[in-house]
Parts: structure tokens; sequence; C-alpha cells
């Protein structure tokens, strides 16, 4: 279920890991192996098919993902309400701004995400996202916003089933699970 231990671009070749028993591709444990403290399994069920949608975000959308994720983030520190404002336009500006001059409004996103974890493909490249990268599920007014280690990556409601966002909440709480499981070690 590892995976990769790092988000990488496919078609480049995995690091090489130093260490015994550390490969770039693992295999998951056998149901009744010993955990040996990797990313727990998130349900046996072989016959349960990934989540498979497409997305093309808009400027609009993103900002609003990043506004309420930034408002999160910034009202936890207490700084006042001017001070929070004012670091909210910045920080929301910034991604926005990002977000236009990488022209990710111009491509079609499309993930699967299953129990090895999430693949998201567009015309630049395919990404392999490991559910060990994947620190937190996080429930927005627009969607799922992932937080990874290293960046966010917003799932909008608009592009989910009922089926999908049952799998979301699964994942969500298996992730908060685990988060418990390791603060408690």
């Amino acid at each position: 279920m590892s995976g990769y231990k790092h988000s990488k671009q496919a078609g480049v070749a995995p690091a090489a890991f130093a260490g015994p028993g550390r490969h770039a591709v693992s295999m998951p444990a056998p149901p009744g192996a010993a955990n040996d403290g990797a990313a727990p399994t998130l349900h046996n069920d072989s016959a349960r098919a990934g989540m498979l949608f497409k997305v093309r975000y808009s400027l609009a959308e993103y900002a609003g993902f990043m506004w309420e994720h930034g408002g999160y983030l910034i009202r936890r520190r207490k700084l006042g309400f001017l001070r929070t404002y004012l670091m909210l336009l910045k920080s929301t500006g910034a991604a926005a701004l990002n977000f236009a001059a990488a022209g990710r409004g111009r491509l079609d996103y499309e993930f699967t995400i299953d129990d090895h974890g999430i693949v998201r493909s567009c015309a630049r490249g395919v990404t392999l996202i490991a559910w060990d990268d994947v620190m937190r599920i996080r429930r927005y007014r627009r969607g799922y916003l992932m937080v990874l280690k290293r960046g966010t990556l917003p799932i909008p409601y608009r592009c989910l089933g009922k089926s999908d966002v049952a799998g979301m909440e699964r994942y969500a709480e298996m992730l908060k699970l685990a988060a418990q499981r390791a603060v408690q070690m």
C-alpha cells in the first residue's frame, strides 16, 4: 500500500532508497501480517474499484479553496481581524497568481484514487501520490482538499458521484484514525 515514498512525475526513474528493505515500489502486506508502522490498510475489499473522475479547475474555484484553507490555517494563529484578513488576502492572491501563471486553468486533470494512492494525469504528465504523503483530507464548502506533505490537492464536489463522496469520506476517516494511532504510540 505504501507505493511511492514521495510524489513524483511518472516516466522519471524512482530514486534509489538507502537501507535494507527499502524499495521504490512495495506491495501491500497480506491481511493478518504484522504492521511495521507503515501506512494503514484502508480496506481489504479487492473487488472495490478505484474512483475515476476528471477536473478542470477555474481560477475562482481554486481561489475559493485556497481562501477557505488559508482562513482555517491563519485563524488558528489568533492574529486579530485585520492581520488575519490581510494575511488571507496575500496568501490567496499568491496562490491565484501561481495558478494563473502555471496555466492550470487550461488543463484537464484525470484522477484515479484507490487503496494504493492517487494518480493525477494531465497533458503535462502523470503524478503518483502515495497515501503516506497525504496528511489529511479536509472538507470545505466547494469540496475536499487533500493536504499533502508538500502542497494541497483540491477535489470539487461537482466532479464526484455519491459513491465517490462515500469513498472520500472513508479515506478521510481512515487518515484521521491513522493520525490518532500515531499520536498514541
